[in-house]
This record gives structure tokens, C-alpha cells and sequence, in this order.
């Protein structure tokens, strides 16, 4: 795997860090670093249950998918290596079609909570499902239906993003979490707010 640095830090880029006086600093922190993905790294895949994804279409107009599920919906195939199971959607396959002329793609995967985030280069694939049905299996997720395509990923680069700016944000099993044994105290409190507030109306 590339260093993210060489994909991304182009004479362009490298000119304006030398304007604002980062290039040293970058050229000493990217330098340091290992190139595979760790465990800490292939753990931190794993749960999430989101990523954005992003393609560059034939016209050069970039286009940028979200794709959600349960928490290891994206798999870690191996340290290069991502993948997950394509459903049936709107049928538009804009995200399909791009990587048809240009297979690079971005993407971004959050933590909203502990506010971090992970950007990752690679090229990517889009498969039949019933031409490789062990893979299927294997990236099909329960309750999502009949996997229809298949997307692999081979990494390029990653790197870690700064954590400022990122407002956290909670799903409902983190708020669980959060809560403990007070959620069942706190749900049954907003069903009877919602039932008073259901009269209040009707008295209105």
C-alpha cells in the first residue's frame, strides 16, 4: 500500500504547504508511518455503520454515495483488501457506471462519537453476485435482501483525520449504551409525555 502522502500531495498541494510553512512537518509525520492497515485500524472498519464513497463520473464531476448498514456490513478481507454486498436501490448505478470508466475511489468513514475519521484511497469493482457466491455469502448482511452486486476495494492509502470540527453525534444503540438501564425508565417517560401531550391537543 502507497503512502498517503504520494497519492495525495501533489506539486500543487506540496507548493501551498511550502507557502504556509507544513511541508516539513508533514514530510516528518508521514514519513514515520506503516502503510497496512492494523488491527486497530481493521477493528475501527469493522464498526462502523456508515461510510461515504466517492467516484468521478466521465464528465470529471465527482459524486459521493453513502452507504449504511449494521456495524461490520463493510469487511476487511484482508490488510489491503475491503468489500460489502450491493442491494437493489434506486437502479440509477451512477456509482457503478463511474467506476466503470475510472475504478479510484474516496472514502470517508466516521466516528461521530469519539470524533474521528478515516479517509481511504483505492480502486474499486463491482461483481455479479452469482459470479462468486462464497463472497456473497460472506459480505450478506440479514435482513438487507438478495445480494445483487458485489464491491471490492484494493487500498491504495489511508490516513487519519484531525478530530476538530467533528460535532458527535449518537444512533440509537450509542444512546442505549449511553443510558444504561435509565433507557427503559426514559422511554416508558416519553411514551406518557406523548399521551398527555396527545390529550392536551385534543382539549385544544
Amino acid at each position: 500500500m502507497d503512502r498517503y502522502d504520494h497519492l495525495m500531495f501533489t506539486d500543487a498541494v506540496k507548493a501551498l504547504q511550502e507557502a504556509d510553512g507544513s511541508a516539513e512537518m508533514y514530510a516528518r509525520s508521514y514519513g514515520a508511518r506503516t502503510h497496512d492497515l492494523s488491527a486497530d485500524e481493521v477493528a475501527f472498519v469493522a464498526s462502523r455503520t456508515s461510510f461515504y464513497m466517492a467516484t468521478v463520473s466521465e464528465t470529471g464531476w465527482p459524486y459521493i454515495q453513502h452507504r449504511g448498514g449494521p456495524a461490520g456490513f463493510l469487511k476487511v478481507l484482508d490488510d489491503h483488501t475491503l468489500a460489502f454486498a450491493d442491494y437493489r436501490g434506486n437502479k440509477q448505478h451512477i456509482s457503478e457506471g463511474n467506476l466503470a470508466g475510472d475504478d479510484r475511489v474516496s472514502m470517508f468513514l466516521m466516528d461521530y462519537p469519539r470524533k474521528a475519521r478515516m479517509k481511504l484511497q483505492g480502486r474499486a469493482t463491482f461483481a455479479q453476485a452469482q459470479d462468486n457466491p462464497n463472497l456473497a455469502e460472506q459480505l450478506a448482511v440479514d435482513g438487507q435482501g438478495r445480494v445483487e452486486r458485489l464491491v471490492t476495494i484494493r487500498l491504495e492509502a489511508f490516513d487519519w483525520n484531525c478530530p476538530q470540527f467533528i460535532t458527535p453525534r449518537f444512533d440509537a444503540s450509542e444512546i442505549a449504551q449511553l443510558v444504561g438501564p435509565e433507557m427503559d425508565k426514559l422511554t416508558a417517560r416519553i411514551a406518557e409525555l406523548e399521551v398527555e401531550n396527545a390529550k392536551l391537543k385534543g382539549q385544544g
